[in-house]
């Protein structure tokens, strides 16, 4: 697969270090409305930077650091490509327009790293969601949801993790459906891990997505910032079973805030875990079939006021670009 002109540039610009998404995506929508190839932006001097695009010395420096990153920035893009993997732009059909309008131009990622079937971005999906080390009682919901929602034609979204979020991907497939795995690392950081699932991949039932620069391993700050594409990509959302903080917790309240509407297993009574405290803040709960229970059916439980986790600042990580500042 030969590489675009066009990748080397957008990777690069994707990733600029200490930027936000949010500030990435408008420097991006800049230099298309002015149909200013990249090349020619890159070569700008420094009057023009501030004068054209709005920025202050501080960014200009920035841009300058990856201008000097693009020929080793190159060699990353030929290997994601040699080994069959691609890019898409946020401006490409391809591009998943659920996560577009979740997110909008604030949180959503400049690019996506991908390998398979680029095709099940744009069709309906659910997100199965929940602990590493959840119940059997979890697993089994987390299982009877996948296979039904994948029958019904809905691709399944996961974070491809341990627990719910492996048997929610192994499930699906089993009944021969469709799923996109969203990474928590560079997409080439995970290339052994894909040995068992290359058939599906091959076959067009699976597609796995990164957001984050290719190379960089997973660290507990990508599996946090993941939570919130994950439920970007999805139309619907179940949770199999949530601890008080972590990952699914966070991505929950996130949700819940966006104004989603958010599916959760409605716990059995002696069950340790915070699926009801989840339900008093306005996730819907549902019983093992994923269907809704009336809230006058569920118990009234006491709860203790709990401090949120720190928000989630979705910003982009650093690829081998100079940290220095002169």
């Amino acid at each position: 697969m030969s590489v675009p002109p066009w990748a080397v540039y957008w990777v690069a610009l994707s990733h600029i270090p200490r930027w936000k998404t949010e500030k990435i995506n408008s420097l991006l929508e800049k230099i298309l409305e002015q149909k200013m190839s990249f090349p020619d932006f890159f070569h700008l001097d420094s009057d023009r930077f501030q004068k054209e695009f709005d920025l202050n010395e501080i960014e200009v420096t920035d841009i300058q650091s990856i201008t000097e990153a693009l020929p080793s920035l190159s060699f990353v893009v030929e290997e994601l490509y040699d080994q069959g993997f691609e890019i898409v732009s946020f401006n490409s059909k391809a591009y998943s327009q659920t996560l577009r309008h979740h997110l909008g131009r604030k949180c959503s990622p400049p690019i996506l790293y991908l390998k398979g079937n680029r095709e099940l971005l744009n069709q309906p999906s659910v997100a199965l969601v929940g602990s590493r080390n959840a119940s059997s009682l979890s697993l089994l919901f987390t299982k009877t949801i996948s296979q039904k929602m994948a029958r019904s034609g809905k691709v399944i979204i996961n974070g491809f993790a341990k627990g719910v979020d492996r048997v929610a991907l192994e499930s699906c497939l089993e009944v021969q459906g469709g799923s996109i795995a969203v990474l928590p690392q560079g997409i080439l950081t995970v290339s052994s891990g894909l040995t068992s699932y290359y058939q599906a991949i091959i076959e067009g039932r699976l597609l796995v997505l990164s957001t984050f620069p290719p190379r960089i391993p997973w660290n507990v700050g990508l599996a946090m910032a993941r939570n919130v594409y994950i439920y970007g990509l999805s139309d619907e959302i179940y949770v199999a079973e949530s601890g008080p903080e972590g990952g699914t917790w966070s991505g929950v309240v996130d949700g819940l805030k966006r104004g989603r509407k958010i599916y959760i297993r409605k716990p059995e009574k002696r069950e340790h875990n915070a699926n009801l405290t989840l339900i008093t803040r306005g996730a819907i709960p549902v019983d093992l079939a994923g269907e809704p229970i009336s809230e006058s059916s569920a118990p009234p439980v006491e709860h203790k006021k709990e401090e949120l986790p720190r928000s989630i600042k979705i910003t982009q990580s650093t690829l081998p670009f100079p940290e220095k500042r002169e």
